[in-house]
């Protein structure tokens, strides 16, 4: 690896740190869903 190359990559890694781009939030539901819902018989509160 070349100088530019080291400095690059550094550099998103400490971008990676301060900003991750994975963010469980995203992909985990809160709460029950809709399958819960109709087992139970509820309505979904909007």
């Amino acid at each position: 690896m070349s100088g530019p190359q080291i400095i690059a990559s550094m550099m998103r890694t400490v971008i990676e740190f301060f900003r991750p781009s994975y963010r469980p939030e995203r992909y985990y539901m809160r709460g029950p869903g809709p399958a819960c819902a109709r087992k139970t018989g509820r309505t979904l509160a909007a």
